[in-house]
Parts: structure tokens; C-alpha cells; sequence
């Protein structure tokens, strides 16, 4: 009996060593992002609401800037990533009966995921996550310029839900595609993301990518609502260490 458990035992060791032993890996993405804002935003309770029209047209017009940078870890089967954006949108017109006014909204997203690999083999890989995302969104209205002018800020906290796939396609190609979904009430009504990219690998440690993101929020607190989806092209290089 005893020679069977230090069998057993050496065996057991033997089998979880790999798994223990394995490093981890990482990778880090830093995007170009053409990111076009859609939406309506009501800064406050009684201010002038701010429509942005997302379209391929309007982008160049009323985006200022956008950047999102993205990094994965993984040991074994236990996964963690996070991603980081800012966009910021402006917009100038007339509100009833003539007088004119501008506005603007900056985003700044903070997501941090931890999850299990579900499914892994040579075509693809799986991962489950939870998390939360952090936001910070300021939104400046100025009207009759500058006669009567705010800039008021919002933050808060969202749980979120993600699955996170990595498909081979070809020698040196593969796919990215990852959603999440979260919000729940809990600090905006709802908000979900969904990234999609292709990937060429250049090096054993450098990857570009090219593809689309998809950024939501619908946010409600008191007067204040902010309702808008920024999405657009995005461009990357993924440094593996």
C-alpha cells in the first residue's frame, strides 16, 4: 500500500510539473484608431443635447483624436488582458432659433480582465474573462461663444463579461475576435465592445494587424445621459515576449 501511494505520488507530480513549470507570455498592442462617435450626449439636466453622427464621412470632420493600446498574459490556462482608450469628438452647429454652439466629448476606457483558456488545439483558441471597465467621460458645451458654457465629467465602474478567440487561417495569418458585454445597471445602463482583426506574423515576436473596433456605453445618472458608440478602422503592431 505504501509503495502504491509513492507511486501514485510520483506520478501525480510528475503529471502537474509541466503545467507548474510553464512561464508565462504576454504580447502588447499599441492601435492606431479611427474611431467615429455616434450617439446623442446630455451633459446636465436642461443642456442643449449633442448628436454625433458616426459615419465614414464624418469622421475626419468631428474626430479629433483616438488611440487604444491592448495587452494579453497567459500561464497555462489562466488568462489576463486589459485594454486602454482615449477618443475625443468635437462638434459645432446652430440650436433653435439661430444661435450657435459647440461641444465636445473625450472617453477615456480602462478595461481589466482575468479568465480560463476553454478551448485550445491547433485552429483555434477559446477564452472566458470577467472583469470591469473603468470610464472617465467629460463632455464641454459652449454656446453663443462662450456666453453660457460647461464642462461637466462622469465616472464610473462596469462589470463586464468577455470571450476572446484567436483562429489560425493560413500559414503566418490568423484572426482575433473578441466581445464583451457589461454594465448591467451597476454603473452605466449598458455597454459592450467587439474587436475584430486580421494578423500577419513578420517575426517569431512582431505581428501587424489591421481590422475594426466597436466601442458602446449607455450611461444614465439624473440629467445627465450619454448614449454613443464610437467605432471605426483600427491599425496595430503586436510585440510578443
Amino acid at each position: 500500500m505504501r509503495g502504491f501511494l509513492a507511486a501514485a505520488a510520483a506520478a501525480l507530480s510528475t503529471g502537474l510539473a509541466p503545467a507548474m513549470a510553464q512561464d508565462w507570455s504576454g504580447q502588447i498592442t499599441p492601435y492606431v484608431w479611427g474611431a467615429g462617435l455616434g450617439g446623442d450626449v446630455t451633459p446636465f439636466a436642461g443642456a442643449p443635447t449633442l448628436s454625433f453622427d458616426k459615419s465614414l464621412s464624418e469622421v475626419l470632420e468631428d474626430t479629433d483624436g483616438a488611440f487604444f493600446l491592448s495587452g494579453f498574459a497567459r500561464r497555462d490556462r489562466l488568462v489576463l488582458m486589459g485594454d486602454f482608450s482615449w477618443s475625443s469628438s468635437s462638434k459645432a452647429g446652430v440650436l433653435p432659433p439661430g444661435v450657435p454652439a459647440e461641444g465636445k466629448v473625450t472617453q477615456r476606457s480602462l478595461t481589466l480582465l482575468a479568465g480560463w483558456r476553454v478551448v485550445s488545439n491547433d485552429r483555434m483558441t477559446l477564452d472566458a474573462l470577467a472583469g470591469a471597465r473603468a470610464w472617465r467621460v467629460e463632455s464641454r458645451i459652449k454656446v453663443a461663444g462662450g456666453a453660457i458654457q460647461a464642462s461637466p465629467g462622469k465616472d464610473f465602474i462596469d462589470p463586464i463579461l468577455a470571450l476572446r478567440a484567436n483562429v489560425a487561417l493560413a500559414p503566418q495569418w490568423s484572426a482575433i475576435l473578441y466581445a464583451d458585454v457589461g454594465g448591467f445597471g451597476a454603473g452605466s445602463e449598458h455597454t459592450s465592445q467587439f474587436l475584430a482583426t486580421v494578423n500577419y506574423q513578420v517575426t517569431d515576436q512582431l505581428y501587424v494587424s489591421g481590422g475594426y473596433r466597436q466601442l458602446n456605453v449607455d450611461y444614465r445618472d439624473g440629467g445627465t445621459r450619454l448614449d454613443v458608440t464610437m467605432a471605426g478602422p483600427i491599425l496595430g503592431a503586436t510585440w510578443r515576449f
